[in-house]
């Protein structure tokens, strides 16, 4: 099995996929426009086992406490496998099926599966971790970076939240949820109907970023780039909302890209 990059096709949209970089979507151009901040920090990059930041590095399975490398210290972020090296399982002019197999400093057993698959008008990721050992907390998401200026047009950000985390001082929720403030934004939102944001380019493209989960972090306090990452639960997730994966439940989740021109 390679880790070689991977180039989709459909269309006029083009995709790639760099399993040898964290198993992220190196960029993506429709219509001759590239997407996505271009670097190998960037792209979109898969967020497991956990998303965001997680307190201090610890987290409680029970009664053990585990301890993540503070990549962002005071705090551990985005999971361990988008640094590490994903392997190819299948691939075809319109999908790729990349694997990763869960190790150190993670202390379970797992492995990590994501589908990337191209159509003519979207790009949809679908994600899933499953053990067959000890059940285990997880979380999955993705972090993609979408260019803020395409051609001279900065992007327009369009959604309808239900709530927004309160942000404590260490950027994590507080546990209180408040009405959507302006941004800009580092923050989560509540979508109980599932995400749905939309990035217009004005007269160039539309993109919808949907996923049946109910909570996204919007990032924006850069020039480049503006951040829309559904995940299955907020930032410190694995100690206030965990999600466990055991052998006969699988963590899945997906998301759709949608785009049209203007």
């Amino acid at each position: 099995m390679s880790n070689e990059d991977i180039t989709l096709t459909a269309g006029d949209a083009e995709a790639t996929v760099r399993p040898g970089n964290g198993g992220r979507i190196g960029g993506l151009r429709v219509a001759g426009h590239e997407l996505l901040r271009q670097g190998d920090t960037f792209g979109c990059f898969p967020m497991v086992p956990w998303c965001g930041r997680t307190r201090d590095g610890r987290f409680l399975d029970g009664a053990t406490v585990h301890r993540m490398p503070l990549n962002s210290p005071p705090h551990a972020i985005h999971g361990t496998a988008r640094d590490g090296v994903w392997r190819t399982a299948r691939a075809s002019a319109g999908e790729a099926v990349i694997t990763y197999d869960l190790v150190e400093p993670w202390p379970y057993p797992g492995r990590v599966t994501q589908a990337v698959t191209l159509t003519e008008d979207a790009l949809t990721l679908t994600m899933s971790v499953e053990t067959y050992d000890s059940s285990f907390p997880a979380q999955i998401g993705w972090h993609p970076w979408f260019r803020r200026n395409l051609d001279g047009r900065d992007a327009e950000l369009d959604f309808a939240p239900a709530w927004q985390e309160e942000r404590g001082a260490d950027h994590l929720p507080t546990g209180l949820r408040t009405d959507p403030k302006p941004g800009p934004w580092d923050d989560c939102f509540g979508m109980p109907g599932g995400v749905d944001v939309t990035l217009t380019w004005p007269g160039l493209l539309e993109l919808k970023v949907t996923s049946p989960e109910e909570w996204v972090v919007v990032y924006d306090e850069q020039d480049a780039a503006v951040c829309v990452e559904p995940q299955t639960g907020p930032p410190n997730g694995l100690n206030t909302q965990p999600r466990l994966v055991t052998p006969l439940e699988p963590l899945e989740a997906t998301t759709t890209w949608a785009w049209r021109r203007l």
